[in-house]
């Protein structure tokens, strides 16, 4: 299909590795011989028209910073058919003849009844929750581990020095992904996840720190998924049934930012590439996903209906190994 410009827009939360997927949009974009338009702050730019033209230098040196250069924001009024009309309108008038959209769910939502409209569209995944229920891995998700990761490894050292149990609570919403795999990477001595609900706190919890103590233990990680909801009420408990000093710490926001990781940069840039090459091939309504390490694509609302499963066998293997 000859092409002659396409957009790329990134939406809902930003993740790290946005900009190394924009990137590959853009060049690869260009190599291809199309013109490429940056839309700003995900479908409010594309219902409003804030576009910007880019070159391959308007991508130069982005590869390797957090965030994303075409700003993002969720858009109440594309959810309506009067904005998506709009949007559609918008498109026609300005030449663009494809969308890469590179977010979530609510991003692929919003590219799929975009393509019923009869634009182009093929969807990138990226957030640090990894809960697209159609691909094993998003972009974002190993920067947000590190990051996770090394702070955690820092208020164990002040745990320890105070013979404290600290209630670290990670991002993620609904999915336990980020917490299961920050958890095992830190030695956690317990994992909350919101896919195992009604955890017995005495039992598995209570009973395990006791039992820690007397092999002459005394400092405690617990991390906790946010979807629990309930990470102040545990640290209270935890610190009325041991005795124990305890304190909670929320990592918030700063999961989302940072440079990206090597694995977040690479499959960003393969997947740009990916989704650009469906584009020329005038496929639409299409994600692209990682299945068995291998780059795929899947049509949107087949990818949508999808269920995920939770690694179980890495949340047993926690368990086993937490001392």
């Amino acid at each position: 299909m000859n092409l002659k410009k396409i957009g790329v827009l990134t939406s809902g939360g930003d993740a790290p590795g946005m900009n190394a997927a924009i990137r590959s949009v853009v060049r690869t974009s260009i190599f291809k011989g199309i013109s490429v338009v940056g839309i700003k702050r995900g479908y409010n730019g594309l219902i409003n028209g804030d576009f910007q033209e880019l070159n391959i230098r308007d991508v130069s040196d982005i590869i390797h910073k957090g965030g994303t250069v075409l700003y993002t924001a969720r858009c109440k009024k594309f959810t309506t058919e009067e904005g998506m009309d709009q949007a559609v309108e918008t498109c026609k008038k300005n030449g663009i003849e494809g969308i890469v959209a590179i977010g979530g769910d609510g991003t692929f939502r919003g590219a799929g009844n975009l393509a019923q409209k009869g634009i182009l569209c093929t969807c990138i995944p990226a957030t640090i929750d990894n809960d697209i229920v159609c691909s094993d891995y998003s972009i974002g998700f190993d920067t947000a581990l590190n990051t996770a990761m090394e702070m955690i490894d820092k208020l164990r050292d002040t745990s320890q020095s105070h013979d404290r149990c600290t209630i670290v609570e990670v991002m993620g919403r609904r999915s336990g992904n980020l917490a299961l795999e920050t958890g095992v990477s830190c030695g956690a001595t317990f994992i909350i996840v919101p896919e195992i609900p009604n955890i017995d706190i005495d039992a598995n919890i209570v009973k395990k720190i006791k039992d820690i103590q007397l092999t002459g233990k005394k400092h405690f990680i617990i991390v906790v998924g946010e979807g629990y909801g309930k990470t102040n009420e545990l640290s209270k408990y935890i610190a009325e049934k041991t005795n124990m000093e305890t304190r909670v710490a929320v990592l918030g926001h700063v999961q989302r930012g940072g440079d990206p990781s090597v694995r977040d940069r690479v499959i960003a840039t393969h997947m740009g590439n990916y989704a650009v090459n469906l584009l020329t091939k005038g496929m639409s309504s299409r994600v692209i996903a990682i299945n068995n390490n291998k780059i795929i694509d899947l049509d949107i609302n087949e990818a949508l209906q999808m269920h995920k499963d939770f690694n179980y066998q890495l949340y047993d293997i926690a368990q086993q190994v937490s001392s």
